[in-house]
């Protein structure tokens, strides 16, 4: 699978073992960054990974920052990605199997790295169980066109 994967410097260490997992698995891994330990703003590393995503560039990505909040927040303002935060394996499955997440946004602070090899392990292994769920992902990417807030 052709992956697209960067953190912030928060979460270099982290990158780099998630990095190693998925080419030993055998993945195409593009790194987006960083190339240093130096500051960086996670908004702009969430984007290249993004802008991987929109272009068929990457199937799925990969985000870690000190908490992954940060970039599963910015993820989520691109178009067709869908990114979700696993603190546990169980959050990676739910993440995939009810709406087929294409982005997993990982704690370089707040998970072990054990932890996040299985997290890893769970999201990449777990298919999108569609059905009712499917109807939902429907309605989020049909959110994604509208011009404002609306009642439903």
């Amino acid at each position: 699978m052709k992956l697209s994967i960067a953190s912030d410097h928060r979460g270099l260490e982290l990158l780099e073992v998630i990095k190693r997992q998925l080419l030993e698995g055998g993945h195409d891994v593009r790194l987006r960054g960083p190339q240093q330990e130096e500051s960086c703003d996670y908004p702009d590393l969430a984007a290249m990974v993004c802008a991987d995503m929109q272009s068929a560039e990457a199937e799925r990505g990969i985000l870690i920052c000190g908490t992954g909040i940060g970039m599963c927040i910015t993820a989520n303002k691109f178009k067709g990605v869908r990114a979700a935060l696993a603190l546990d394996e169980l959050s990676a499955q739910l993440s995939r199997s009810h709406n087929d997440a294409n982005v997993l946004c990982l704690s370089g602070d707040l998970v072990g790295h054990a932890l996040a090899r299985r997290i890893l392990d769970t999201w990449m292994s777990t298919g999108f169980d569609g059905g009712r769920h499917a109807r939902r992902v429907d309605k989020i990417s049909q959110l994604e066109s509208r011009p404002g807030v609306t009642k439903p």
